[in-house]
């Protein structure tokens, strides 16, 4: 993939961003959602390459915009596969919260896995703890294991987990065996990128969370270079039966980082509220600020753009 994608897939973004902060705080997610589907699809079939959408906001009956096999593009090539969460964090909009994102990631063609929507176990971890995870193992086996990578004590790890009851025995355990917990109310890409950030503090994300969401966090790893592992968990026989029909066989398997996202790929994400990772949109007079992070696996390359948009100027698709 040329490296010029990477920075015209971040204006998909920022169109994303633009739109759904307008609506923090409204406490209507479903508007806040679609506000950056329908900006983010805008922006996206002006992007020059064909790409099917394969990780999305669901099946073409259920989706009117960005559904699962959607293709977009203005071009025949290069042909890529495409992970969107256009509002990672609709709740965190609606109330007005920290690190909501829009957030894509491309690989090359066959490049993600195609993840059911169902949920899925993860453990994520940075570049320091490569390695030394293992989603199989009890989570005090793995905080003993992360503690030795990064040659620090238990009780000086941070646990991010999604605050919720399906969670209760988890946080009991990470809290008996000494570890700091950061609860959070949504978004955990967000917390999984945040595992290979020193400055946030944050040293590995435990819990169970959406699969496609699974994908996009290890794709963003994969070019921080840190680690990953996940389980699906079917919440019913259907969700089961479709991911079967999608070819995934083995429902006990362990997902790697390299089996989720195979290829090459890059990401991109803007914040659209202020959070640990990027600061939100900021509106002014006839414009705005967006603050973005755009990234290579290939090369490792990360990069932050700070942009002032003027809408007076601003893109057809915006």
């Amino acid at each position: 993939m040329e490296r010029n994608l990477a920075m015209e897939v971040v204006r998909v973004t920022e169109a994303a961003a633009l739109s759904a902060a307008r609506l923090m705080g409204r406490g209507d997610n479903v508007a806040a959602d679609q506000a950056a589907v329908n900006a983010m699809r805008k922006a996206l079939n002006f992007v020059q390459f064909k790409g099917r959408v394969v990780i999305g906001e669901g099946e073409r009956d259920e989706a009117p915009m960005l559904y699962i096999g959607e293709e977009v593009g203005a071009s025949e090539s290069p042909r890529v596969d495409i992970a969107v969460d256009p509002l990672e964090g609709t709740t965190i909009v609606a109330t007005g919260g920290y690190n909501a994102l829009a957030v894509i990631a491309i690989a090359e063609e066959g490049g993600f896995l195609h993840a059911p929507d169902t949920y899925m176990q993860k453990i994520a971890v940075g570049p320091r703890a490569r390695g030394s995870i293992d989603i199989s193992a009890s989570p005090t086996e793995n905080l003993r294991s992360i503690a030795k990578a990064l040659k620090v004590y238990v009780e000086d790890l941070c646990v991010v987990i999604l605050d919720r009851p399906r969670h209760q025995e988890l946080i009991r355990e990470c809290r008996e065996s000494g570890a700091r917990i950061k609860l959070i109310g949504d978004g955990d890409v967000a917390g999984a990128i945040a595992t290979a950030k020193e400055e946030s503090g944050v040293n590995v994300l435990m819990g169970t969370g959406g699969a496609p969401e699974g994908v996009l966090a290890a794709a963003a790893l994969k070019c921080l270079g840190g680690d990953f592992q996940g389980v699906l968990k079917f919440r019913n026989k259907e969700e089961a039966e479709r991911a079967k029909a999608m070819g995934i066989d083995d429902p006990n398997r362990v997902y790697g980082m390299e089996d989720l996202a195979r290829s090459e790929v890059m990401f991109a994400a803007t914040g659209v509220t202020f959070g640990d990772f990027l600061n939100g949109v900021r509106f002014f007079s006839g414009g705005a600020q967006t603050h973005s992070v755009v990234m290579r696996s290939k090369s490792r390359t990360i990069r932050y753009i700070d942009t002032t948009h003027y809408f007076e100027f601003k893109p057809k698709y915006d």
